[in-house]
């Protein structure tokens, strides 16, 4: 049986991300904010996206047996053979209807109906997502920390979520960053400074691919960011799917998706992807097709849990679409708990006799259960924390 040396593999990973010449990306999605260390009856800070589903369910469908617009809405994502599960399809599907409802009624919906109802979501949404971390201990705080030490690279940091966690631990720090907005009162996107890379060098680059709490789009389709998470009118620019809706819409998310391709096609650049299951086919392409065009740039994917569980007496692989792209890409790597892909090469986690065991290196490997858990964005964060000091000691050796 093929085995992978997590030993091995940890050291590369710590020394790549030593290097302050190699372009450095990280790429945070929705299972982060469940690594956050809250009360159990305060936890998960942040719901999966299907809790957040289930929640905005549960406030908007009918209280009555007459079914309400929501309802309806589910009932027709169901029958397109979307998720009802995923409010990112809900919304993709809603906004789809919305674009062709002006002057028309569209599956039994007015324009004003669609209206209401993208508003109503994005509340919900809101409403489960405006949240602060708890203390300054956070994983979120752990990788900003990291972040902070001067390199001759700045780093780039790509996130799915449209919370304002990594906002909190940056500016908690006094990290600079530059998200693609520029001024103060509704910050407006800089296509310019985004495409040209016209940013101080010591700004952190934070690109939401998904949109934000905070992020808006007025009437006249102009998008802005504002301090506050508050619509008064606009609506929020949550979520602004790959489909091609009015250019406004699209100009931020496009340009931002972009900066993830051009990112991954920079010579021997490395990007780490924590909290994601390759569920976005969009993203996933984008991601794939940069890794072919530059085999010299490596993603490594740290999942969570196992790659398999087992449900009724059969073998499920927890992550399918991460595995079969992994199968075909050899500069795509899947770190499990118990499993990784590496090369295209699927293998357990083993130590081999021949590697030297250094502590601060086996303290992310559980040699009882032979399982890597810096699929969990906690470990991750204890694993960067623990680099500020290798750096920090070779800055002073310098």
């Amino acid at each position: 049986m093929t085995t992978h040396d997590p030993i091995k593999h940890i050291k590369f990973l710590r020394q790549t991300l030593s290097q302050d010449k190699k372009p450095l990306g990280f790429f945070i999605s929705a299972g982060c904010p469940l690594a956050v260390n809250m009360p159990e009856d305060k936890w998960p800070l942040i719901p999966d996206v299907a809790k957040l589903t289930q929640f905005v369910t549960d406030e908007l469908k009918s209280k009555t047996e007459e079914k309400n617009n929501f309802d309806k809405l589910i009932d027709e994502v169901i029958l397109s053979n979307l998720k009802s599960n995923n409010i990112e399809d809900i919304l993709s599907f809603l906004r789809g209807l919305k674009e062709v409802s002006v002057g028309n009624s569209v599956r039994g919906f007015t324009k004003e109906n669609l209206v209401e109802l993208e508003k109503n979501i994005c509340d919900k949404i809101v409403e489960k997502l405006e949240v602060n971390l708890p203390d300054k201990d956070t994983p979120y705080h752990k990788l900003a920390q990291w972040i902070s030490i001067d390199r001759e690279k700045p780093i780039e940091v790509f996130t799915t979520n449209y919370d304002l966690l990594l906002e909190e631990a940056f500016e908690d720090l006094s990290i600079p960053y530059f998200d693609g907005f520029v001024g103060s009162r509704q910050s407006f996107f800089d296509l310019r400074a985004v495409e040209d890379n016209l940013i101080p060098k010591h700004w952190t680059r934070l690109w939401k691919i998904h949109g934000s709490i905070n992020w808006f789009q007025k009437e006249n389709k102009e998008v802005y960011r504002s301090s506050l998470t508050k619509a008064n009118g606009d609506s929020y620019l949550i979520y602004p799917s790959h489909l091609k809706y009015e250019q406004s819409r699209k100009m931020p998310y496009l340009a931002l998706i972009d900066q993830l391709n051009r990112f991954i096609r920079l010579p021997n650049s490395l990007l780490i992807i924590s909290g994601y299951s390759f569920n976005d086919q969009h993203l996933n392409d984008t991601i794939i097709n940069a890794l072919k065009s530059n085999p010299n740039s490596m993603a490594i994917a740290l999942m969570f849990d196992t790659m398999t569980y087992e449900k009724g007496g059969e073998i499920i692989e927890r992550y399918p679409e991460a595995i079969e792209r992994a199968k075909r890409r050899n500069n795509l790597a899947l770190w499990s708990y118990d499993e990784a892909m590496i090369g295209t090469v699927r293998g357990k986690w083993k130590i081999s006799d021949d590697i030297e065991d250094e502590d601060n290196l086996a303290e992310c490997y559980d040699k009882k259960v032979h399982q890597l858990k810096l699929g969990n964005f906690s470990k991750l964060g204890d694993f960067l924390q623990a680099l500020i000091g290798d750096k920090q000691t070779n800055l002073d050796e310098k």
